[in-house]
């Protein structure tokens, strides 16, 4: 089985290189000239294009003249893979791979707001505000500083470490403190003093980042904010134990998703791991059963939110095998749950001809297309992450 991973991932980046990790996205509507320029100026229009594109049931983004772009998050996920390839494989190709991706994003930073931060290549149009293409986000900023935090602790080179600590600048420095006490910390999700209201995962991906790079440049008062944000989103966990998309809940749709469950999952672990604490390891258990049971089915498909099966999303199951392949390195049982959403997703998301993974499963048909950063960078950061604990590599 573990050969048969090792395939897969081999044959999904060996497809996402010769595209040169260009492809479609998500939330990319805007990038279509007719659309940005009928609908570009208002939120409600915003929102409209980019559900257009998004929920089409086959991909129209070429009709709407789209362009294949770099996702900087995506490459971000990919020079992670590459990087966990390496630890397992120790092949100087994954790793010079890594470092090139790396380099990439070295060249797109934005230093706007003071340190260094990325965000998505597109504009984007969220409920809570909006974000032109470029605009600096600490969702994607987090995600690519794990990318450099790992390539330091592999190679040791000062350089990438002090991207870190120019990662937590901005971090800490950009606005919006949404709440700054003793006890909490809580930062918005863009550089923007109007927003006033919290995306969880945001809080718990900078609680990560602070903590890796503060243990690291043994920097007391990182890891205080690290401490501080992990407390706000202890603090929100509900007492059977999940966690809102939105503090206020009441500011989105979404109630208990099953991405971002995961993800505030990991930083808990990740975060005490840092620290060297087991402080939160009740929350961490009691958050792993709540997304056991409730945010995926039996035979491993995974659910939308908690109260919504539909759709199957890849992103959810690439998320479902990270959290628990990472889980059972603490609870070794959750490795066999790991593997069964790959089964499943490999039975049902895995186009065996290109070697991509298509994007979702409705009850009613399958979405055949793939998303570069969404589909396929997901999910190698998935498979490489199986392989590294079921061959006992961290």
């Amino acid at each position: 089985m573990i050969t048969d991973y090792h395939q897969i991932l081999q044959k999904l980046l060996d497809a996402c290189k010769k595209e040169e990790y260009c492809g479609y996205n998500k939330h990319d509507g805007l990038l279509s000239p007719s659309l940005n320029a009928l609908f570009g100026r208002w939120k409600v229009t915003r929102l409209a294009a980019i559900q257009l594109i998004m929920r089409s049931p086959v991909n129209v983004r070429g009709f709407f003249c789209i362009p294949k772009t770099r996702n900087p998050k995506g490459i971000g996920l990919f020079a992670h893979a590459y990087l966990d390839y390496f630890m397992l494989y120790k092949d100087e190709a994954f790793l010079e791979q890594a470092i090139k991706l790396l380099s990439w994003l070295e060249q797109q930073a934005s230093k706007d707001y003071g340190g260094v931060s990325w965000g998505y290549q597109y504009p984007w149009q969220d409920v809570g505000f909006f974000a032109p293409a470029h605009f600096p986000n600490r969702v994607v900023t987090c995600w690519i500083g794990f990318s450099f935090y790992k390539a330091w602790e592999i190679t040791k080179k000062d350089s990438y470490l002090e991207i870190c600590r120019g990662i937590c600048r901005f971090l800490r420095e950009a606005p919006n403190r949404i709440i700054d006490t003793a006890d909490e910390l809580c930062l918005s999700y863009v550089p923007d003093a109007s927003v006033t209201w919290a995306v969880m995962d945001v809080s718990a991906l900078a609680a990560k980042m602070f903590a890796l790079t503060g243990a690291a440049i043994k920097d007391e008062a990182l890891v205080s904010d690290a401490h501080r944000c992990m407390r706000y989103i202890i603090n929100r966990q509900t007492e059977y134990g999940a966690w809102y998309y939105t503090d206020p809940p009441e500011g989105s749709h979404i109630t208990h998703d099953n991405y971002h469950t995961g993800i505030i999952l990991d930083c808990i672990d990740d975060y005490m791991a840092a620290v060297n604490s087991r402080e939160y390891v009740q929350h961490y258990e009691k958050g792993l059963q709540y997304y056991t049971d409730n945010l995926f089915l039996k035979n491993g498909a995974p659910k939308w939110m908690n109260n919504k099966i539909f759709p199957h999303d890849i992103h959810g199951s690439a998320q479902g095998i990270i959290t628990f392949s990472k889980a059972s390195q603490t609870f070794p049982g959750y490795l066999t749950l790991a593997e069964k959403i790959l089964t499943w997703t490999m039975q049902n998301l895995y186009s065996e001809k290109s070697g991509q993974f298509w994007y979702q499963k409705t009850g009613w048909y399958t979405k055949r297309f793939t998303l570069m950063r969404w589909c396929n960078a997901w999910m190698a950061v998935a498979l490489a992450g199986l392989l590294t604990r079921e061959q006992g590599v961290t």
